[in-house]
């Protein structure tokens, strides 16, 4: 059954703007998670909440990873 609604979009099939659009949100995920992941690199182990390869990992999952990282992961 190929039905036009179960077939996934190409990036051919996006507009400008909402290739655009996909290219910035891309772009501030990869920022979001290397400015962590280096933070995290650099911080000493005591300065963070748990284990430093656990909030490696955490880093990974979306724009959510970085900003639980950033707003829970660092002692203040």
């Amino acid at each position: 059954m190929d039905t036009k609604a179960s077939k996934k979009k190409g990036w051919k099939d996006f507009s400008p703007g909402q290739r655009a659009a996909i290219v910035a949100l891309a772009s501030v995920q990869v920022a979001l998670a290397g400015t962590a992941w280096i933070d995290l690199a650099r911080r000493d182990a005591t300065e963070v909440n748990g284990s430093k390869g656990k909030w490696a990992a955490i880093i990974a999952v979306d724009f959510v990873g970085p900003i639980l990282y950033f707003t829970r992961g660092i002692r203040r």
